[in-house]
């Protein structure tokens, strides 16, 4: 998909949302499904499931990503892509994006060993390389508005309310508020 494409397909969405601001309330979904063992699957939209699972040092099969190491990929994916569209938009040429996150977990949350600690990440950090003609000017702006407009890193950086609900054999479980 060319860059000009990409531009004309954004700008079209922007100018459909300034005619209809309802337009710009989108849901995405995904279901996931436990299998055996430690082994789940992912299903968003019509693309094949999704192996998540985790390594066997942690009980699990090591047939896919574990749960944390997807929200890694999100982000770099999510930074890459959104470099994409602003540097076409802004007219920004991008020979590559590359980006290398890392998250430092506490195991001791994870396993409630410590009340204190935890159970998501404690740290992330992500390295973003880039190869550009573009002027160090140009690029300081387009990491400017990548790193304020990217949806993964906000939902990372600025609590976002969450809820959630169980059902037990089909009856609703009621439960006590958490964390």
């Amino acid at each position: 998909m060319s860059t000009e494409h990409i531009k004309k397909t954004l700008l079209s969405a922007i100018d459909n949302i300034k005619a209809n601001p309802g337009a710009a309330k989108v849901v995405f979904r995904a279901s996931t499904e436990l299998g055996e063992g430690m082994h789940c699957t992912s299903k968003i939209r019509e693309f094949p499931a999704m192996s998540i699972d985790e390594p066997p040092e942690l009980g699990g099969m090591d047939r896919g990503p574990n749960p944390v190491e997807v929200v890694l990929a999100a982000l770099g994916t999510c930074q890459e892509i959104v470099y994409r569209a602003y540097g076409a938009v802004m007219g920004i040429p991008l020979e590559s994006v590359k980006c290398d996150v890392r998250g430092h977990l506490d195991l001791r949350g994870l396993f409630a060993m410590d009340p204190s600690v935890r159970a998501g990440f404690q740290k992330i950090m992500f390295e973003t390389k880039i190869r550009s003609s573009a002027s160090p000017e140009a690029m300081a702006k387009l990491v400017q508005v990548v790193e304020t407009h990217c949806p993964v890193l906000n939902t990372l950086q600025v609590p976002v309310e969450v809820t959630g609900s169980v059902t037990l054999n089909d009856h609703p479980l009621v439960l006590e508020a958490t964390a």
